[in-house]
């Protein structure tokens, strides 16, 4: 194989990178439905030609720590690469087959030159409604994955370069919005074209043995920062749990319990103390759990290493079949993210005791997902799906993000008045919490209220949220943040809603508020300097019966 020089290695890493990047624009300017073109909830890479990531663009980890893996089953279990042809598109949304839960669409395109396969690309985006039990596709009171919507096994969508209608319409079929998820998945599909033409271009300039010696010395590279990365936290056994409040149907917590051992430049975690499965939609698959470890450790390392398949390799993860983190079909899965950011929040505990100096208190720790499904007069349905954040862990060196998307999910913010134009809802409020944040040397960032009136005749409101019993904890004698609240006012009486919330029924004038929980502290409360203090009053971030309780 023909050598690259470190010049060449580095301009084909940052043409990679740029392809990859280029297909999240595509996605971006094309998509048609708020959760893709607002939320940014989608990720594209480039893989090598044995499916490992090797290029990604700055979108989510969740997603893109866990694509690789999904590509890897697909090839050993269900289409080898001796089947892929130019011009094919893979897709599948099946947890059980790689995917992470049924409104996340996967789709992967082979890139070959001269024959030869020589990268594969991929795009993953979260889509709108694809059937189940509640508008949105988040069914929070499902008990097996048959109640979720609909489910494509891995398959060509797009065979030779002809598009399989027939597959395509299975799909709009069976969504609620199938204008929506029908202009994001041809957007998703044009963006494996865009990253596929950067690839070919750069294969076409230093030759295929060039670039694959690059993809592979990539790799190789990303695996020995994080082995370094490792080398420098002290050998040691480390334990720290966490609780998921409940699965929505069984009122019983849901312990997260890892341990950590670090050894040399290696990492493995056991999770064989955390529970049984649920019934309810909050498991994960083992893909999953995998994809909020390696979140957790990259994040620890506090390094500028490239994100790839290399940075996997020595970390090594442990979990029994049947248990909350390694779900036995035909488990629910919907919600797996209540579970996702309790891994990884409890991750970052059991990295706080190995490297207590970079390590920040919990941050709100999960995504809080509420749907509204309203049915117009001609027949159809407007699903207006939306996500909300809440705020950072303090940390050793500055307090936490006030309201800001966490790395692990790391979604963006959909305009109050972009959502107004489209919905028959009205925002009555959006701001942060006062005194949500949790108390410490450095205090935890604030959490956000916000609160819309319903202006349709009707409406079904779902959510699957999480933090309402177990808040964000602190660290080296910081504080909890705030817990989460769900209000709903009807008939002028306000009700305290629960977190896992399915098909309830709305009227004009409703209104609905959603409080999210603030990051913990880090650090004795007692020590937080006076001009913090002061600066928190005159900011709102505090009230003064917060500060007077908290602080003095």
């Amino acid at each position: 194989m023909q050598k690259v020089d470190p010049f060449q290695l580095e301009i084909i890493r940052n043409v990679l990178v740029a392809a990859a990047e280029e297909m999240s624009v595509a996605i971006w300017r094309t998509s048609r439905s708020t959760v893709v073109r607002e939320l940014l909830d989608f990720s594209t890479a480039i893989f090598d030609a044995t499916g490992q990531n090797v290029a990604q663009a700055t979108r989510i980890p969740v997603h893109l720590n866990s694509m690789a893996t999904c590509l890897a089953d697909i090839l050993v279990d269900d289409i080898p690469l001796s089947e892929w042809r130019d011009g094919d598109v893979v897709i599948t949304n099946d947890p059980y087959r790689g995917g992470q839960h049924l409104p996340d669409i996967l789709t992967f395109r082979p890139v070959f030159l001269d024959g030869a396969m020589i990268a594969i690309t991929g795009a993953l985006c979260h889509h709108i409604d694809v059937g189940g039990g509640a508008a949105g596709s988040y069914y929070a009171k499902a008990e097996e994955i048959f109640h979720e919507g609909l489910r494509i096994p891995p398959v060509k969508v797009v065979q030779d370069g002809v598009r399989n209608d027939a597959l395509f319409d299975v799909i709009l079929q069976n969504s609620r919005e199938p204008e929506k998820i029908g202009g994001d998945l041809s957007s998703q599909l044009a963006s494996l074209e865009v990253g596929a033409a950067g690839v070919l271009r750069m294969a076409q300039r230093y030759g295929v043995g060039p670039l694959r010696d690059a993809m592979a010395r990539i790799l190789d590279q990303s695996e020995q920062a994080v082995r370094a990365a490792l080398r420098e936290m002290p050998d040691g056994i480390y334990e720290f749990e966490d609780f998921v409040d409940d699965d929505g149907i069984d009122d019983t917590p849901i312990r997260i319990h890892a341990v950590l051992t670090i050894k040399g430049d290696l990492a493995d975690v056991d999770f064989s103390g955390s529970s049984p499965q649920a019934r309810g939609p909050v498991n994960c698959t083992l893909n999953m759990t995998k994809s909020a470890v390696y979140f957790a450790i990259m994040a620890a390392a506090g390094a500028d290493i490239a994100a790839n398949s290399g940075c996997y390799r020595p970390i090594t993860i442990s979990a029994p079949k049947g248990l909350i983190v390694n779900c036995r079909h035909p488990a629910p899965v919907a919600n797996r993210m209540a579970t996702g950011h309790r891994v990884a929040n409890t991750m970052m505990g059991a990295l706080s005791k190995a490297a207590p100096e970079r390590m920040p208190a919990a941050y709100y720790g999960v995504s809080y997902v509420y749907s509204l499904g309203v049915t117009n007069e001609d027949g159809s349905q407007d699903v207006y799906f939306d996500l909300e954040v809440g705020g950072w862990g303090g940390h050793p060196e500055q307090d936490g993000a006030n309201g800001f998307s966490a790395g692990f999910h790391n979604i963006a913010n959909s305009p109050m008045e972009m959502i107004e134009s489209l919905y028959p809802v009205t925002f009555i409020e959006y701001g942060f919490t006062p005194d949500s944040g949790g108390p410490g040397q450095y205090r935890g960032g604030l959490g956000i209220h916000r609160e819309w009136r319903l202006d349709a005749d009707e409406g079904v409101l779902s959510a699957n949220l999480d933090r309402f019993k177990f808040p964000p904890y602190g660290l080296a004698g910081g504080q909890k943040g705030s817990a989460s609240r769900l209000l709903v006012r009807q008939n002028g009486q306000t009700i305290e809603a629960d977190a896992k919330l399915a098909g309830m029924r709305l009227h004009k004038g409703d209104r609905v508020r959603l409080e999210t929980s603030g990051g913990g502290g880090w650090g004795n409360p007692k020590n937080r300097s006076d001009a913090a203090i002061q600066s928190d009053l005159e900011e709102g971030f505090v009230t003064a019966d917060g500060a007077e309780k908290d602080y003095r």
